[in-house]
């Protein structure tokens, strides 16, 4: 199962959301996502969350008529309550829309969410408007048009034995660390992209094109 999740993050265009949404299974919205999704004209099959966010009059069609899961737990937060029942109706796959932009803290803590609950689903990635962003397993590969952005960041402090192939600037059996050197900006050349790490948990940023959905 596919499902996707959109969080209270920065909104998505109606194109996007509506792309993705066509391909999943099914629709949860992360408390305020709701809110997002009913002003952009589509209805999740589920809000959950802490519902301190979330308007179901404000529905401007009518009043909510899908599920509600109030989950007042304040040790996680509404992207993780959202994962969660993800699990529970055992998703394969998960995209997730609305997790980074606006607070600072709290695109920090989507990332982090987003390392937490990677390897309880065969795929899982944020998109927005601009990038998909996914965890690399230690052998990956990609086709991207030649000129296109990639970025790599050690999400766990630090990744090890990096080895890339098809981007302009390559690396070799080395390190990425947080406070001394990333893989910001690159950008692929030729063939398909190639990325090899033995050790860490190395963030992969992309430029959104229509073949990553």
């Amino acid at each position: 199962m596919r499902i996707l999740i959109l969080a209270n993050g920065s909104e998505p265009s109606v194109e996007l959301l509506g792309s993705l949404r066509e391909k999943c299974d099914r629709f949860i919205a992360a408390d305020g996502g709701g809110n997002t999704a009913l002003k952009l004209g589509f209805r999740p099959d589920t809000v959950i969350g802490d519902l301190d966010s979330f308007r179901p009059d404000g529905d401007l069609n009518g009043k909510f008529d899908g599920q509600i899961i109030r989950d007042s737990d304040q040790e996680t937060n509404d992207l993780e309550k959202a994962l969660s029942h993800a699990r529970s109706l055992k998703a394969v796959r998960v995209d997730v829309l609305g997790a980074t932009g606006k607070r600072l803290d709290h695109t920090l803590k989507n990332l982090s969410v987003l390392q937490q609950f990677d390897p309880f689903f065969e795929a899982m990635a944020f998109y927005d408007d601009f990038f998909y962003t996914r965890i690399l397993p230690r052998e990956f590969a990609i086709r991207l048009p030649p000129g296109h952005l990639v970025s790599l960041f050690p999400l766990s402090g630090s990744a090890d034995g990096i080895v890339t192939d098809g981007l302009r600037y390559p690396l070799s059996n080395e390190s990425l660390e947080n406070g001394r050197r990333d893989g910001s900006s690159n950008e692929t050349v030729s063939g398909p992209v190639r990325i090899r790490h033995t050790s860490g948990c190395l963030l992969f940023m992309t430029a959104l094109t229509p073949d990553l959905l």
